[in-house]
């Protein structure tokens, strides 16, 4: 279909950036995620001898080869399936009936979704589902952003900028240790996605494993089952009701939020760093900034990212919010709620992608914030009293208050200021040689040792 004619902009406007998530989170995908947990449990099952039942190693190869052959037509059929079933997951099994009479294994029909209900297939494809879009797309996107920002904290550790507190000129700093802010920030999020284990139950249509221990009660279910969830790098649950509580989910949902703010917060600084020209956007001739004003360089990647998050964010808070709750053994309220997570993620990397493209456009624009340092002597307030009081000197706050607050001062003021103090001549000489742009205190050590 012509993305121009998609109504979702992951789909349409920013598909080259989701494209990859298609096959995890679109309906193709978690048909293919729950035809591969029925086809590995049924595997399990005559493998471990749970079932009295024997494939070959070639009849084992054919039922894998259902998995690793499945294409747009196998999803067709299963939708042709669910026009008549109004099942999807009943759909599954019908369409694994179908394969199994082609490979010659219709003796293993009756065991096909044996002992489970549908919530036994689905909560483990969306986790599965969920757990490998993380590793193989999510984590690696955000980790290019952690290590594009190491690069220039590095890069600029010694390139010394005014600070701000609200919003007024504050102690200078520098503009790697700002940007190391951000990078140490997203790699604790990073670590804690990264060793996360999503869970997942396997328990059938109460929790209780009734129809697994009706059939075969000499069997113990609950070793079995965790055992082949955890053989799919998943956490094994082993008390819920039919559902899977979506606890650990929440808790992943959440994690991503905090790096969507963590993203937001460093887009808002450059926006705004940008704004007080601290850098300066890289003019593209090719590039149109505004309609009318040819002269405009806008910072809309940064914007774009800013955007894309609240969208991403007002989706978990649903989710979060409703995902944990199920009326008794269960009601179906989860099931649409988690056919959004693919848009989650989507959002969510469509802001990487942006800010890493935003970043990728600036440079420091050194000339003007050497300029602003060399302005702006009354930062260097802060270590003049702080020195008075290592002297003794019992109002040093007020002394300094008296000298700076709401005025402007220079250079000369402060360094007549210092010749008249009364502290050691080794204190003088340090603040006589101090300036705003090597007030910068150990920025570069924190920016070399994080």
């Amino acid at each position: 279909m012509n993305n121009l004619l998609n109504i979702s902009p992951i789909d349409g406007r920013y598909q080259e950036k989701t494209r990859e998530l298609a096959n995890y989170f679109s309906e193709y995908g978690l048909i293919k995620y729950r035809i591969t947990i029925e086809i590995n449990w049924l595997i399990y099952l005559i493998n471990n001898n749970i079932i009295n039942k024997k494939i070959t190693k070639k009849d084992e190869k054919n039922l894998l080869n259902i998995i690793s052959s499945y294409d747009i037509s196998a999803a067709s059929r299963v939708k042709e399936i669910e026009k008549k079933t109004k099942h999807d997951v009943k759909a599954i099994e019908y369409y694994l009936q179908e394969k199994l009479q082609d490979i010659n294994l219709s003796n293993l029909i009756p065991f096909i979704h044996f002992a489970l209900t549908s919530e036994d297939i689905n909560n483990t494809s969306y986790n599965l589902m969920l757990h490998n879009a993380l590793k193989d797309i999510y984590l690696p996107k955000l980790l290019t952003l952690i290590n594009l920002l190491d690069e220039y904290s590095i890069t600029y550790r010694d390139v010394a900028i005014l600070g701000h507190t609200h919003g007024q000129i504050a102690t200078p700093t520098t503009v790697g240790k700002e940007l190391k802010v951000f990078s140490f920030r997203l790699k604790t999020l990073y670590n804690l996605i990264k060793d996360i284990k999503l869970r997942s139950k396997f328990s059938g249509t109460v929790g209780n494993y009734n129809a697994h221990i009706i059939a075969y009660p000499e069997v113990d279910w609950i070793k079995e089952t965790k055992k082949f969830i955890e053989s799919l790098n998943l956490e094994y649950n082993p008390v819920t009701t039919q559902i899977e509580s979506h606890d650990i989910l929440c808790v992943v949902l959440s994690y991503i939020k905090i790096l969507n703010n963590i993203i937001k917060d460093l887009n808002s600084d450059m926006w705004l760093y940008i704004s007080h020209e601290y850098f300066k956007e890289k003019a593209d001739s090719k590039e149109v900034g505004s309609s009318v004003m040819p002269h405009k360089v806008n910072p809309i990647n940064h914007e774009n990212s800013m955007a894309n998050i609240e969208i991403s964010n007002s989706i978990i808070d649903a989710l979060v919010n409703n995902l944990s709750i199920s009326r008794m053994q269960r009601d179906l309220s989860d099931s649409s709620k988690l056919r959004n997570i693919g848009v989650i993620l989507s959002h969510s990397i469509i802001s990487i992608e942006e800010t890493i493209t935003g970043l990728n456009k600036i440079e420091v624009n050194k000339e003007y914030i050497e300029k602003e340092l060399e302005d702006h002597y009354e930062v260097l307030c802060e270590a003049i009293q702080t020195i008075l009081r290592k002297n003794d000197i019992k109002d040093a706050y007020e002394m300094l208050k008296e000298l700076s607050r709401g005025k402007t001062i220079n250079k000369s003021n402060i360094i007549d200021f210092i010749k008249k103090a009364d502290i050691s001549k080794e204190d003088k000489e340090k603040l006589m040689n101090l300036t705003p742009a090597s007030y910068i205190g150990l920025s570069k050590q924190i920016v070399d040792n994080n």
